[in-house]
């Protein structure tokens, strides 16, 4: 039986993260009624190398499609779409039955420093989304990874009828179709419609000139309608066969359709463990600092800017486990919110931490400076200089790394106009008002705070027929609930303590390196 207001239609999305598989139902107007989640485990063989296996991921799934289906009651026969996202540069070696040849190589996964390396010596207009062409390439990207496997996997490349990213194993796995999501092709596989495609001498360069034989042919934009779900995936999920399944893309991504950030103009913060940063441009452009702009990335006619942090909430994380532990175990035993205590024990503490400046590349830079030898670098300590200022310099840490990518993308002619926030930082009233004030910008909360899952079900209202477009989607199904406005006179305050802030890894640059190999 139905539960009361579950008639639908209702829109169905599954997000593979990192950590594990989460399947949602929303209605059509953007409300969520239900979500179930399943984990898996990541594998590490060798330091540097991250792998899944598919197969768990596919488990995954079914496990928390049927839980959602059947928490909610809702049958099959109401669910009008479904679309998904998943981790992208998530490579996937598959026979021509549709059979994984190992473990998935994960995006974190950095055993192909070789290959990427060969991107530095070639002149190509490829290297136009890293930084202009002046940032170097990142091991995690898939041609790097598909170079690493043709030479150190020979049988396994030679074996694979497609080598894909993660949203293609699903496409596959749902509809029996091989396709390739213009999101990853574009951010992550360095094609460009606006150059003619693929940058196919940039490939023989690295050393997989060959592999466009395992990519899919038909490249789709972002909830383009793709078939129905197979009738063997049907029954495994218990969902109807013939469902209309749209083009998916990569989680991030999903999370900026999520948030509304459709359009030029607003800036796309999806916070977490890391701060992922990215907007839409209606020109082409490029620069020092950032990656980008992705032809077509995310809308038709668009250019997507992607910048980010690889450590944000991490660095709170680590400073709460490690020197708060007596706060921890005391806010658990009351059932509170160990965060929320820290930020009312630094709510008086003055702009600048007293003179405290941190950077926090713990586990280096991604961007302005795309440097995995970057350290965080903390200095202005006193005697006087209390347990509370450090949290608190680590929170302006982050709003000051979140300005950096911002000005990187003015410095490229991208201005944005405010910012739209999602994920664990945005529970902190408090830590937003700064990102506002540092960046001297408005940010936007919107009703939802899982925005990733609802882009995943905007992409199914799309490709199913109930709206006509992203943007037509984000329209109804996007609302915004709060709006935290800079201060002038603290973001005026605050740029003196940016502009050192920015100063100051430049000057350790080559400290780090040495001490980085020197530990190696």
């Amino acid at each position: 039986m139905v539960a009361p207001g579950y008639e639908g239609p209702f829109v169905m999305g599954f997000d593979y993260g990192t950590e594990s598989c989460r399947a949602a139902i929303f209605d059509l107007a953007g409300h969520p009624i239900a979500f179930a989640a399943t984990p898996y485990k990541t594998h590490h063989p060798r330091p540097g190398q991250a792998e899944q296996s598919p197969a768990d991921w596919w488990n995954a799934l079914v496990a928390s499609t049927r839980k959602v289906l059947d928490e909610t009651g809702i049958p099959a026969r109401h669910i009008a779409g479904i679309s998904y996202d998943a981790t992208t540069m998530t490579v996937v070696a598959m026979d021509r039955n549709g059979r994984e040849l190992r473990n998935a190589i994960m995006w974190m996964d950095v055993r192909a420093t070789e290959q990427s390396a060969r991107a530095e010596t070639i002149d190509h207009w490829a290297r136009l989304y890293n930084g202009g062409g002046t940032m170097p390439a990142t091991a995690e990207w898939y041609p790097f990874k598909a170079a690493w496997l043709k030479e150190n996997e020979p049988e396994t490349y030679k074996n694979a009828y497609r080598l894909v990213d993660a949203p293609e194993w699903l496409t596959y796995k749902l509809t029996g179709e091989w396709t390739l999501n213009i999101n990853s092709a574009a951010l992550r596989m360095y094609y460009n419609r606006d150059k003619g495609g693929w940058p196919v001498e940039f490939y023989e360069h690295i050393g997989c000139g060959d592999v466009f034989e395992k990519i899919p042919e038909k490249i789709y934009d972002l909830g383009h309608p793709i078939g129905g779900l197979s009738i063997s995936a049907a029954q495994e999920l218990g969902l109807l066969p013939g469902t209309p399944v749209a083009q998916g893309c990569a989680d991030a991504w999903a999370g900026q359709i999520g948030l509304g950030v459709v359009s030029p103009g607003k800036t796309a913060v999806i916070t977490g463990s890391s701060h992922v940063i990215t907007g839409q441009s209606g020109n082409p452009l490029h620069g020092e600092g950032f990656f980008g702009g992705y032809t077509d990335g995310v809308i038709p006619g668009q250019y997507t800017c992607e910048g980010g942090l690889v450590s944000s909430g991490s660095v709170l994380k680590w400073f709460k486990d490690n020197f708060c532990r007596d706060l921890t175990g005391a806010a658990e035993r009351l059932g509170m919110n160990p965060y929320k205590i820290l930020d009312e024990r630094v709510a008086d503490i003055p702009v600048g931490s007293n003179g405290l400046i941190i950077n926090e590349y713990f586990q280096g830079n991604r961007t302005p400076y795309t440097d995995s030898k970057a350290r965080g670098i903390m200095w202005g300590l006193t005697l006087g200089t209390t347990p509370e200022q450090v949290y608190h310099a680590i929170e302006e840490a982050v709003c000051y790394g979140t300005a950096h990518v911002l000005k990187a993308f003015k410095d490229a002619g991208f201005e944005s106009t405010e910012l739209v926030a999602c994920g664990g930082a945005t529970k902190s009233r408090d830590w937003m008002q700064m990102h506002s004030d540092v960046t001297g910008l408005p940010i936007t909360l919107t009703e939802v705070g899982d925005a990733v899952v609802l882009g995943s079900c905007m992409l199914a209202a799309v490709g199913s027929g109930q709206y006509q477009s992203i943007e037509d989607a984000a329209r109804n199904m996007v609302r915004e609930t709060a709006r935290i406005e800079p201060r002038p006179d603290v973001h005026e305050e605050y740029q003196f303590y940016l502009e050192k802030y920015m100063e100051t890894y430049p000057q350790m640059q080559d400290l780090s390196h040495q001490m980085i190999d020197h530990l190696a």
